[in-house]
């Protein structure tokens, strides 16, 4: 017997030491790691407007004629946009310069008197009293030609008001009157815009306007050609929100003016915020053991995967933000993660990528 359990001994040692099976190559998703160093703080709708515009109306009180220019027109310096019926003006005119012709012939005739009493008074037939009469009449006709210069002056220049003038090479962006319509002194009628010089105009929640700091970046982009952008910088912040959108409004400086910039254009602006470098990546993976976190990482060759410890900074509809060992390129698994070894061999799918 003693014998026999020698024997069987190596047999027995033999058989304990006889290789466990490899874990099977298991197929797995994956995601490709992309590395946040900035956060974006919402997208704010806004247009392109001129920095500068002016509001145009007539010195005169008038019916508008006719409007020469439609919106969208750029215009020169000098160039007539809109103008009044000028028979007032004309009429006022006429009658000024009759006046004024009247009051030319008494002012001959008293400066004709004048001369006259002159004389005789230097021959010494003349009496004092009389020159000095002569003398006042043609200070007086000559006080009413002056005034009456003035007013023909006056007259002409309220003609030319007839006319309403652009004061600066603009673009026409907005009349605010029609043809036919009676309009009164000083009435806005017409709105022109200096394209040369452009912004970006949006409105903030007051929220996020009242803790901006200082020096910010805006990103701003077309929306229709987001290709079309530029930065910008806050010029103006309206200091009161508006009471229905509790909204502020905010001018932007554009750190230069893409062709596609035009007036008018819709724009999206947005606003990254530095933040400390983090990943966000499906929740599912995260293994939690033992009270911590960790994801499983492909190695380089695609061959098998190992753990690596994480600190999962929040989660939220199926999405967690990670902070930890986690470099921008590395590949996680995203499903099975619970039932894979450190070491195991795997099989990737590169189509099927998440």
């Amino acid at each position: 017997m003693k014998r026999l359990c020698m024997l069987l001994l190596p047999l027995a040692l033999l058989a304990c030491s006889k290789p466990q099976p490899a874990p099977p190559v298991r197929p797995v998703l994956f995601v490709v790691v992309k590395s946040q160093n900035e956060e974006t703080l919402g997208r704010f709708a806004g247009n392109i407007q001129a920095r500068y515009e002016s509001t145009l109306g007539f010195r005169v009180n008038g019916r508008i004629a006719q409007r020469k220019v439609d919106v969208g027109t750029e215009v020169v310096q000098g160039q007539v946009l809109a103008v009044l019926d000028p028979t007032d003006q004309q009429n006022a005119l006429r009658a000024n310069q009759g006046d004024l012709a009247r009051q030319q012939a008494q002012w001959i005739n008293a400066q004709a008197n004048a001369r006259r009493q002159q004389e005789l008074f230097d021959r010494g037939v003349g009496a004092q009293a009389q020159l000095d009469t002569a003398l006042t009449d043609l200070k007086t006709a000559t006080a009413s030609r002056d005034q009456l210069k003035a007013s023909v002056q006056q007259a002409q220049d309220q003609l030319g008001y007839s006319e309403l003038q652009a004061d600066h090479a603009a673009v026409v962006t907005e009349w605010k009157v029609e043809a036919g319509q009676v309009v009164t002194a000083g009435q806005q009628v017409v709105t022109l815009a200096r394209p040369d010089v452009k912004e970006a105009v949006i409105d903030l929640p007051s929220d996020l306007a009242g803790h901006l700091p200082a020096g910010v970046t805006f990103n701003v982009a077309s929306q229709l050609d987001p290709s079309v952008k530029t930065t910008a910088t806050v010029r103006e912040l309206e200091p009161l929100a508006d009471s229905a959108t509790r909204t502020q409004r905010a001018r932007l400086t554009l750190a230069d003016t893409p062709a596609g910039f035009r007036l008018g254009t819709a724009i999206s602006v947005t606003l990254d915020s530095a933040i400390t470098p983090r990943t966000e990546l499906p929740a599912s993976v995260i293994q939690n053991v033992d009270g911590k976190q960790r994801v499983w990482v492909i190695d380089p060759n695609g061959k098998t995967v190992a753990p690596r410890d994480v600190q999962v900074v929040s989660v939220d509809e199926g999405t967690a933000v990670i902070a930890g060992d986690l470099k921008a390129g590395d590949r996680v698994v995203s499903a099975g993660v619970n039932s894979l070894q450190a070491g195991q061999a795997i099989k990737i799918d590169e189509e099927h990528a998440q």
